[in-house]
């Protein structure tokens, strides 16, 4: 859900990329990935981006192999512009949320390359999965 805010930081539109963190039956579990602050993770990424983005959790996302997961999908001016939903994995510390924030500031999918760096948490799902999320 895409909430609109008053205010310069606190500012979500529907023109903007939205972001969805799995907080499902493994991502955000310490007993699976201990040593990672997952209760903190989202507030991180919220403050990281600024206002650039929502950030949403969601149920298991059913790719648990790769906790904790987190979703990037494209602005409607990203998507006119090719770029889809980027699905990112072992994103289970603060400098892969760092370079995941500025790629979102900086545009997004379809708007802006992202760091190289990210190609290593790049994951590509099953068209039955890439749906439960775009619905």
């Amino acid at each position: 859900m895409i909430e609109k805010q008053a205010g310069r930081a606190g500012r979500t539109t529907a023109q903007q990329c939205r972001v969805t963190v799995c907080r499902g039956c493994c991502c955000g579990d310490a007993a699976k990935i201990p040593g990672v602050d997952h209760t903190g993770q989202i507030p991180r990424l919220r403050a990281a981006l600024d206002g650039a983005a929502p950030v949403r959790a969601s149920d298991c996302l059913d790719v648990c192999d790769q906790a904790n997961v987190v979703v990037v999908q494209p602005s409607p001016a990203g998507r006119a512009a090719g770029g889809r939903p980027v699905w990112l994995g072992l994103v289970n510390d603060d400098d892969a949320l760092a370079d995941i924030a500025a790629w979102i500031r900086a545009g997004g999918p379809g708007l802006a390359e992202p760091p190289g760096v990210l190609d290593l948490y790049a994951l590509t799902v099953s068209r039955r999965v890439r749906e439960q999320l775009e619905t």
